[in-house]
């Protein structure tokens, strides 16, 4: 090969267009792609679990006071969980209720949904050094409405405060009555109303915490019966719902209508408390109520 064609050669190869590859780079992954996340109803920001749970389930974004589980709720209430009371409690079908579809096919997929057995969950346990009974609802659990189970462990919390002496507290997050048991659902408003009047004549502190949303007739019975009634930021409260009354009346009710701060300039409920200063809250209440009654 002549100079001429190989310099030719070596001017073409050095001058062709190199081919459009882009480097490799390593991806890295942030916390909220590889861990279980929750997107905030209020501003949209995505947290990880793990945040959500060492911030009490409270956005740190925007301070949306989050649901949290009936399990979750009373872990992170009491200090020292002593034991579950009514676990075994389970429904039947006494109506043989069906909608789309037969009750018990609801109850199982509220089941496998929550991993609980029903809708309200009841524990005794150590608040500091007070020993309380306190029960919690799970809205994921059909709604958290009250069905005849739902009144037994109630009764049975409120049977046990009465014969231990100790506080109940009852975190309220509730649709209302089941409407699969029919009556027997609402039959539970006066057996949870009876054994909070029992509380009340033994001298015994009875408080409610009404979370996000309280509704129906659990609004109508042991949710607005407490010794005192605090409710979270925000929290959607009423018996009938906002769209109903709006039906009804044929008006617009605007914001912040049934929101826990509206009830409380109307009162309705005593004090709307930010979920960080809750359990202070509740156990000076809890140790002044029962100091109170026992010197009565």
């Amino acid at each position: 090969m002549t100079n001429q064609a190989e310099n030719s050669l070596e001017h073409t190869w050095l001058n062709r267009p190199l081919p459009n590859v882009k480097p490799k780079t390593k991806q890295v992954l942030t916390a909220v792609e590889t861990e279980p996340s929750t997107q905030c109803p209020n501003c949209h920001a995505i947290s990880t679990n793990t945040v959500l749970n060492f911030n009490s389930y409270v956005c740190p974004h925007c301070e949306e006071h989050m649901g949290m589980t009936a399990r979750r709720r009373l872990e992170w209430f009491f200090d020292q969980i002593d034991e579950e009371l009514g676990k075994n409690f389970v429904a039947g079908n006494p109506l043989n209720f069906v909608d789309s579809k037969p009750y018990p096919n609801r109850l199982e997929e509220a089941q496998k949904k929550t991993g609980e057995s029903e809708a309200l969950i009841v524990m005794t346990g150590q608040l500091k050094d007070l020993g309380v009974v306190a029960c919690a609802f799970d809205f994921a659990f059909m709604g958290g409405s009250m069905g005849s189970v739902v009144g037994d462990r109630f009764v049975l919390a409120g049977e046990t405060a009465l014969k231990e002496r100790k506080p109940f507290v009852c975190f309220a997050s509730s649709g209302g009555a089941r409407m699969q048991e029919g009556l027997l659902s609402l039959m539970q408003m006066a057996r949870t109303s009876a054994v909070i009047e029992r509380l009340k004549q033994a001298g015994i502190p009875y408080i409610v915490v009404l979370t996000n949303p309280v509704y129906g007739g659990v609004t109508a019975s042991l949710a607005m019966l407490g010794d005192v009634n605090i409710a979270e930021p925000k929290a959607m409260i009423g018996f009938a719902g906002k769209r109903v009354i709006e039906q009804t009346v044929r008006e617009v009710l605007d914001e912040p209508f049934q929101r826990a701060e509206f009830l409380a300039d109307h009162g309705v409920v005593d004090m709307v408390v930010h979920r960080f200063q809750l359990k202070d809250t509740l156990y000076r209440l809890l140790d002044k109520l029962s100091f109170y009654k026992k010197s009565a």
